[in-house]
């Protein structure tokens, strides 16, 4: 079964592909090692996220219209996730941004970027990685550790 089949909707909607592994990759990481989770069960868990980012993305859209702007801006996702009724996560949401923003600016002033070069789709995936589990660590309360990505992406059945 294709990924995308999973949330009925083709290649072309959405580059699901990579969000697909990466979910994967995460629900493996968040579970202990001896926790295996059946083909069905991680279908269900990753259209479940999906489903939770088009609810996110369509209502910021409903907030953005109300306000008369063209563009969704970080405060309409914030409202967003406030009429939505997941208001307890906005504080931990808000963090998480603002922590984002300030990484963007430190690569960006740390030349990275300065120089015109782009991250090769390694570079890029091993920085989600970083991020993914530093946003687990905040979410678990606990330190940042600093695993490094593993190229296995599928979960045991």
């Amino acid at each position: 079964m294709e990924p995308m089949d999973i949330i009925g909707k083709s290649k072309e909607d959405a580059s699901l592909p990579k969000v697909f592994s990466t979910m994967t990759k995460i629900i493996k990481e968040m579970l202990p090692p001896d926790v295996r989770v059946a083909r069905d069960a991680q279908d269900l868990l990753i259209e479940c996220c999906v489903e939770f980012i088009n609810l996110i993305s369509s209502e910021s859209n409903e907030v953005c219209n109300r306000e008369e702007k063209r563009t969704i801006a970080p405060e309409h996702v914030l409202k967003a996730l406030q009429v939505l009724g997941f208001g307890e996560y906005i504080e931990e949401v808000y963090a998480a941004y603002e922590q984002h923003k300030m990484e963007t600016m430190d690569s960006l002033k740390g030349g990275k970027w300065s120089n015109g070069a782009e991250m090769t789709e390694e570079e890029a995936l091993a920085e989600q990685q970083r991020m993914f589990a530093e946003a687990r660590a905040r979410m678990n309360g606990g330190g940042i550790t600093s695993k490094q990505p593993d190229t296995d992406q599928s979960l045991d059945s």
